[in-house]
């Protein structure tokens, strides 16, 4: 069967520790629940719980003990600006399809 198809065939994404332990800090530290910090990231749930459980059980790299108390209180700083920012696009998004919508 050299002819068979690839069509079902899913290939796996790679994301960074950087990305991993920002998803993370969205459940721990922005307290989303897990299921929507999942959807808004585009990622299975489970992935996120996995990189949870890795995180939370101690084997991420030691780079984040190395902070300042400074880039830490930055890092929080950002972090919830960047969920601001998160909310204000889907606001806008939907404003923008309920305006496409009515225009019609």
């Amino acid at each position: 069967m050299s002819g068979s198809s690839q069509a079902g065939k899913r290939t796996r994404r790679r994301y960074s520790e950087e990305f991993k332990r920002d998803a993370v800090g969205l459940v721990t530290e922005q307290h989303y629940p897990l299921a929507e910090a999942a959807r808004r990231l585009d990622i299975h749930v489970s992935v996120l719980r996995n990189w949870k459980e890795k995180f939370m059980s101690g084997k991420e790299s030691k780079s984040n003990e190395k902070l300042f108390e400074s880039e830490r209180e930055e890092l929080r700083q950002l972090r919830e600006e960047n969920r601001k920012l998160r909310m204000d696009r889907e606001i806008l998004k939907k404003a923008a399809a309920f305006f496409a919508k009515e225009n019609q």
